[in-house]
């Protein structure tokens, strides 16, 4: 018993006749069977897949382009900026942007994380988007029409006093051409770094689309997915035609504040594009593959 006792221990100290070297020497064998040199590996390139938040569907992001960014199992649509809508909607994507030369300023020298002029800077050297909209005037399936788009990408496509200008001045254009114009709203609501110079955008671009309206030159709202704040409880309400994309949230203050401040759970869908038609708050709700078709009826319905 005592012999094989010291057997096992001289095992266990090596003193079976194998060095240390050769008893590691199975460890790097297989180190050196599964190298691989990183150099050699492919890699799948960033932003080439994409995954639908309703879903889950996986597909690329040429076939989602290619659906207009519209999910081609749920048909949720996916948040655009102001780029895609003018490809969308501009004959053969042919358009003038105007008032580019209109920019932020820092007026109060506001400061949260970081000063309201560095914010700006950081997101104009990051972006070709001067602003949280942009104006473009062409044709839709030959009728003439002005398109302000909001981009969510700047600031959540907040209301600036850049914002209510560019409004303004297309308004002034849609007048002095005859021209409608229709409003792509995608907004959190007002640009807290601008404080009241934000708020006075509210009056004045209500004050302004008035004045589309005595002359009868036609304004379309046109809400998507998200529509809060100001911007709904202003001019987002106040076209000749209040329309929106399937399922689009639109509201004032969002669904889970107002659960929490009245105690109580919400109806299913409530603040859905789909909720409000029924309530009749919105003309129509039309899918993005159709837009284009659709708008150029109701401008050729609206001139006759």
């Amino acid at each position: 018993m005592a012999q094989h006792e010291e057997d096992f221990d001289a095992n266990l100290a090596g003193e079976d006749g194998h060095t240390e070297e050769t008893k590691n020497s199975w460890f790097k064998r297989i180190k050196k069977g599964i190298l691989t040199s990183t150099a050699e590996k492919k890699e799948t390139p960033e932003g080439l897949w994409t995954k639908c938040p309703e879903c889950n569907y996986i597909c690329t992001v040429n076939e989602l382009r290619e659906q207009l960014f519209v999910c081609p199992k749920c048909n949720y649509h996916h948040r655009v900026g102001s780029a895609e809508y003018f490809d969308i909607l501009f004959d053969e994507g042919q358009f003038e942007v105007m008032f580019e030369n209109i920019r932020s300023k820092d007026f109060l020298q506001f400061t949260d994380l970081k000063s309201y002029e560095k914010r700006l800077k950081e997101i104009w050297s990051k972006t070709d988007i001067t602003d949280s909209i942009r104006v473009a005037s062409g044709t839709v399936n030959g009728q003439d029409l002005v398109v302000a788009c909001m981009d969510f990408e700047f600031i959540g496509g907040s209301l600036g006093s850049v914002m209510g200008e560019r409004i303004a001045r297309a308004v002034d254009y849609c007048l002095e051409h005859k021209k409608p114009l229709m409003i792509i709203c995608k907004s959190g609501g007002a640009r807290m770094m601008e404080s009241a110079f934000s708020l006075m955008q509210l009056a004045k671009v209500s004050g302004k689309l008035s004045q589309m309206t005595d002359a009868q030159v036609p304004y379309i709202s046109f809400l998507t997915d998200p529509s809060f704040g100001g911007i709904s409880a202003s001019f987002g309400m106040l076209g000749d035609l209040n329309i929106a994309e399937p399922g689009a949230l639109i509201g004032f203050a969002g669904p889970r504040v107002i659960k929490e401040t009245i105690k109580k759970d919400l109806p299913e869908g409530f603040q859905r594009s789909e909720f409000l038609l029924e309530h009749g708050f919105l003309d129509f709700i039309v899918d993005r593959k159709q837009l284009k078709d659709k708008l150029a009826t109701v401008l050729l319905l609206f001139k006759n």
